[in-house]
């Protein structure tokens, strides 16, 4: 079944250094392991028009459970930020589920506390999806694509590059040898390249085609689905373990786990009703926790591809 929920990050392609990053966020000699300030980043998604509003809640949660004042860096792409961990500029981050991946497993030590959910009884999980025009009758599966035009998002996307890449080749389609792929650079650039008609097929996450449709750059009805992947864990909040004391870390991860939801933000006195309690992503509910193995399925996909992302995976 196709449906759509809410705005998702997008991943760019421009890495920050992390000397801008210095720059922005809180040196590190005024850190949170001095007991003075945490910084907590994020990458825009498309729909945000003010992404400190956005994780307002989460950081005044974190200054009540821990004492630490928050700063909040928004960062441009999560290669950025994977360095910005990897550097000790960033303590608290954002992430999706592939560049959690490629962080935690070339060495950052991170532990995911929490991913973001609309029902607190539904698991905190996304798809990726590919679409056609809707006048299209020669394209009715993947097995169709070969010798066409297809619009991915960037080699670090999840939904948009790595697991349609494990669905090509369980089609026994080769990425490169049987295709034309157009890297798009975003979710958003990729449905709106297919529906110019500059690709024949375009593959991005869930919600995507909604965003484009309210917004109105896409006429409702436009686009098709003609495939959709297995659930997909969504983006992770996570913490950085080399960057925080143990005791701090784990204050943080049990806050997000178990309070990052409007009811218990509500009850903090952090929000001031469950209506007027806006969230990252415009979650409706909030935070589930999750665990490193829950983004094993990610390990195992670049495990059968190779991407070359996954080099630093497994």
């Amino acid at each position: 079944m196709f449906t759509t929920k809410r705005s998702r990050a997008l991943i760019g392609a421009v890495t920050l250094s992390v000397l801008s990053l210095t720059a922005c966020g809180s040196d590190s000699s005024d850190g949170a392991k001095g007991g003075k300030a945490i910084t907590l980043a994020a990458v825009p998604s498309e729909s945000s028009a003010s992404l400190s509003a956005d994780y307002d809640k989460i950081a005044k949660l974190i200054e009540k459970e821990t004492g630490n004042t928050v700063t909040f860096q928004n960062v441009s792409d999560y290669a950025a930020v994977i360095e910005g961990m990897r550097a000790g500029q960033i303590d608290i981050a954002s992430f999706g589920p592939f560049s959690y991946v490629i962080a935690k497993d070339s060495g950052v030590n991170l532990k995911p506390a929490a991913s973001g959910t609309d029902n607190e009884n539904e698991p905190p999980a996304y798809t990726s999806l590919a679409y056609v025009r809707a006048d299209e009758n020669g394209i009715s599966s993947l097995a169709d694509l070969k010798g066409k035009k297809v619009c991915f998002v960037d080699q670090a996307s999840t939904s948009g590059y790595l697991v349609p890449m494990k669905g090509l080749m369980d089609e026994g389609i080769d990425l490169n040898a049987d295709l034309t792929p157009i890297l798009a650079g975003g979710h958003d650039a990729s449905l709106l390249s297919l529906d110019s008609g500059n690709c024949d097929v375009a593959f991005a996450h869930d919600t995507m085609l909604s965003t484009l449709t309210t917004s109105g750059q896409v006429k409702d009805g436009a686009l098709k689905p003609i495939w959709e992947s297995d659930p997909i864990t969504e983006d992770p909040i996570a913490v950085n373990y080399g960057t925080l004391d143990e005791e701090t870390a784990n204050k943080i991860v049990e806050a997000i786990r178990t309070k990052a939801n409007k009811p218990a933000l509500v009850e903090e006195g952090i929000c001031d009703s469950v209506d007027n309690c806006e969230l990252p992503e415009e979650l409706e509910w909030g935070y589930l926790p999750v665990e490193d193995s829950d983004f094993d399925s990610i390990r195992d996909i670049c495990k059968a591809t190779n991407a070359p992302a996954c080099r630093n995976v497994g």
